[in-house]
């Protein structure tokens, strides 16, 4: 297996920084155009508003009452009243809310890391096709090329009574087959650049630059199966929100406990004037405390239960994802290894293709027979070209969705 990708990596080695280039530009402009990436980031910064809100005190209230019938003191009438309370929650509620909604606001930045990240396997699995259908294209045109020689080749053995009119039918038949091939990849190519453009969100008909080489390799360390587990962000995402659950339960044990008022009541008091005394009409500034007693508890306790019922949906979604990712971790690399053979394989075919059809078309050239193979063998050329073709784009889809799933980028977003 080493030998085979080593010969492949020598065989291969065309430089890969143009598509690189291209690609990184083409992820960046999805990133920052992308309306579904963009209502994720709302939704972290709507998130991200929670936690003032969750560590904030309640309003305090301010009350004022008249006094239709003043009531009598030996001071005087009472007129009216003023009270001002602050209502304080038990201590560390505040904080156990405002940890929760961190969590909360983190674990909704980690998902908005994941629809990014799947954004980049989206665009790359949109952008490779398109470098299939380029060299498909091309390969098409080179054959047309290539068989009109043929043409013209067995057309003057024909003319000087050296050939045969069914080779020139063959070539007729082959190509309008190429052709058609060919119109039908034009077609082709309108809905991927459509599709492609879109994920970019910009016009349809948005001009697409596309790589004319790619090549394969070995993935390096950092595509280690652990790398799963400490970088996804869906697992993160997961980590956070059962922490943020947790901390939901703190706060709501916190929540049943009594809560504390402090306040003050202000008495606007008349004059009397059916005597002279001290203090008369002295208005009354009375301090107040008061607290709140949760005697009805079942409101408290299914908050709790919920944060505990919560913790541990969070921690199963956890394991489950573990367990796709692992599965989906072990296919990928399958596949990835499986375009590396064939990528190999349809290498050396086409050595070997090219050197027996430049064999059979000497032969032909000298005797004038066995036109039938040239042409077979042109196919076969042909073929082996598309399925190199499809083998490179097949593998760096693979790799697109190894990255999305060790949570690699593909471009230094510092830049």
């Amino acid at each position: 297996m080493k030998i085979i990708i080593n010969i492949l990596i020598i065989t291969l080695c065309v430089s890969l920084n143009s598509y690189t280039q291209t690609l990184n530009d083409y992820l960046k402009i999805a990133a920052e155009n992308n309306p579904g990436l963009q209502a994720k980031y709302k939704d972290f910064e709507a998130a991200m508003q929670k936690i003032p809100q969750a560590n904030s005190l309640p309003d305090p209230t301010l009350s004022f009452g008249y006094f239709i019938s003043p009531v009598e003191t030996r001071v005087g009438p009472q007129k009216a009243r003023f009270s001002l309370t602050q209502q304080f929650p038990w201590f560390g509620t505040l904080k156990a809310q405002e940890d929760a909604a961190t969590l909360m606001a983190e674990a909704k930045y980690q998902a908005f890391i994941d629809a990014r990240n799947k954004l980049y396997f989206q665009v790359s699995s949109a952008y490779f096709p398109l470098f299939e259908l380029d060299n498909w294209k091309k390969i098409e045109e080179e054959n047309i090329t290539i068989l009109q020689s043929y043409k013209k080749i067995v057309s003057r053995r024909f003319e000087n009574g050296n050939g045969s009119l069914a080779n020139i039918l063959r070539v007729d038949m082959m190509l309008n087959d190429a052709t058609t091939n060919l119109n039908i990849l034009v077609n082709k190519e309108k809905p991927l650049t459509t599709a492609f453009n879109q994920l970019l969100n910009r016009d349809a008909n948005e001009t697409i630059v596309v790589s004319d080489t790619l090549s394969a390799n070995i993935l390096t360390e950092e595509y280690r199966k652990d790398s799963l587990l400490r970088s996804n962000p869906i697992i993160n995402e997961l980590n956070l929100l059962e922490q943020a659950s947790k901390a939901t339960e703190n706060a709501a044990i916190k929540q049943g406990l009594p809560k504390f008022g402090v306040g003050v009541d202000y008495v606007i008091v008349g004059e009397r004037t059916d005597i002279v005394m001290p203090e008369n009409g002295k208005d009354v500034l009375m301090p107040m405390v008061t607290l709140s007693i949760p005697i009805f508890r079942g409101k408290y306790k299914a908050a709790v239960k919920e944060a505990v019922l919560t913790q541990e949906k969070y921690s199963l979604q956890k394991k489950d994802r573990i367990n796709i990712l692992t599965a989906e971790y072990d296919m990928v690399l399958f596949e990835i290894n499986q375009q590396l053979q064939l990528i190999s394989l349809y290498e050396n075919q086409l050595q070997t293709t090219n050197q027996t059809l430049n064999l059979l078309f000497k032969d032909y050239s000298n005797s004038g027979k066995d036109f039938e193979e040239v042409l077979q063998m042109q196919q076969q050329l042909l073929k082996y070209r598309k399925l190199k073709t499809t083998a490179l784009k097949q593998y760096h889809i693979s790799v697109a969705k190894f990255n999305y799933l060790t949570a690699k980028t593909y471009y230094n977003e510092s830049k």
